[in-house]
């Protein structure tokens, strides 16, 4: 069996918080000055994983959970307070904005600053500095002192740097997300290549469907502790689910008088079987059993979806679509069925409500309740699946 590029094992980091007691001055002539008080703050706690040879691995969850620690306790940058890491193979970080770059100095000037610190030769650096220039995009800048850079120039160029010196291992943290689109996707291909030549990539980002489409296996990190790993689409549905509503871009919720309400919620695929994973292009059925608590008249039921991040794509009800609901008593099924699926491979969150013909009465709502994924058999990417036809004359 071979040697794995990554090896954790009870990894934790402690920072100590220092803060000084406060003191009436009353206190302090009676008692003197209070020692200053200090606390355990743990940015990350017994993580143990191991990362297999030209695999591609996304690093998830909320901010501050400890993501970046974990990067930089990897790079060698951070040195753990309790376990151990292991490398096996030459690593190239990019793991925070601007990071071992000197602000007077030029960008030209900084590419040989970084080779020095990795112990590449003055020589083989010079040869590679028209491939980096060239990458960056930042042939008119680069022998600016980069203190006069955006943050996406910066960006630019540390990335070029890192991926040029072509390591076995290749940590890459959220700084795509600042780059600009076009250089965005010249990132992502490089990145396809880097997976190509079977390179080890460890990424964290909060894009989640960069997450699914580049990584074979996923770590979800939570308040410092591994609490996830494994298939990326079963592990981002759990962070979906689980923790991205508690930090603003889901809204979870249940409210209503209840007078109708939904007795069970079904969401079946193209075989009448209950999935919360659907194909592109094909059938998603939702199976809706309500109760209604005595006769209800001009009733209407609606759905709506969003993406993973909480984007709203589309929305529609019985009443805007002009379907008749008759009067309602007792127990019963509506039936909603979405064919052909045009969302295209991601994560997302279906609401359902009921309410009143005129819109003042919530009956029962449930919003992003219901959390489902789609997998696509095209190489087409973006949120729908659009019809269209080429034609070349």
């Amino acid at each position: 069996m071979s040697t794995p590029a990554i090896e954790v094992e009870n990894l934790g980091k402690s920072y100590r918080l220092r803060g000084i007691a406060k003191s009436s001055l009353r206190d302090i002539l009676v008692h003197g000055w209070k020692k200053q008080q200090t606390e355990a703050f743990w940015a990350l706690r017994d993580v143990s994983f191991t990362v297999p040879r030209g695999s591609s691995v996304g690093v998830v969850g909320p901010n501050g959970s400890g993501k970046s620690s974990l990067l930089g306790l990897i790079a060698g940058t951070i040195t753990p307070t309790t376990g151990t890491v292991k490398t096996h193979g030459t690593i190239s970080s990019l793991l925070e904005l601007g990071a071992g770059f000197h602000p007077d100095l030029s960008g030209r000037e900084n590419v040989f600053l970084n080779a020095a610190i990795l112990g590449i030769p003055r020589e083989d650096i010079a040869r590679r500095m028209d491939h980096i220039i060239e990458f960056s995009g930042l042939r008119d800048f680069i022998d600016m002192p980069v203190k006069s850079y955006s943050s996406g120039m910066y960006v630019r160029l540390g990335f070029a740097v890192a991926v040029e010196m072509n390591p076995e291992i290749l940590l890459v943290d959220e700084v795509l997300a600042v780059g600009d689109l076009a250089f965005q996707m010249k990132c992502l291909d490089r990145i396809r290549d880097f997976q190509k030549r079977g390179k080890t990539i460890l990424l964290v980002t909060h894009d989640l469907t960069t997450v699914e489409q580049f990584c074979d296996d996923v770590k979800l990190i939570h308040q410092g502790h591994l609490v996830a790993q494994g298939d990326p689409s079963d592990v981002i549905l759990t962070y979906l689910k689980t923790y991205m509503a508690r930090i603003g871009h889901l809204n979870v919720e249940e409210h209503g008088t209840r007078e109708v309400e939904f007795a069970d919620v079904r969401l079946l695929d193209e075989n009448g079987k209950e999935a919360t994973t659907f194909t592109t292009g094909r059938t998603m059925d939702i199976e809706i059993h309500y109760r209604a608590k005595q006769p209800m008249d001009q009733v209407v039921f609606g759905f709506s979806i969003k993406t993973g991040n909480g984007f709203f794509i589309y929305g529609t009800n019985t009443q805007i679509m002009n379907v008749p609901v008759p009067t309602l008593s007792g127990d019963g099924v509506v039936r909603l069925k979405i064919e052909p699926l045009s969302l295209m491979e991601g994560k997302y969150f279906l609401s359902l409500a009921i309410h009143s013909w005129d819109h003042t009465v919530h009956y029962h709502r449930r919003e992003d309740w219901y959390p489902f994924a789609v997998k696509s058999e095209s190489p087409a990417h973006g949120i729908f699946q659009l019809p269209c036809k080429w034609q070349i004359n």
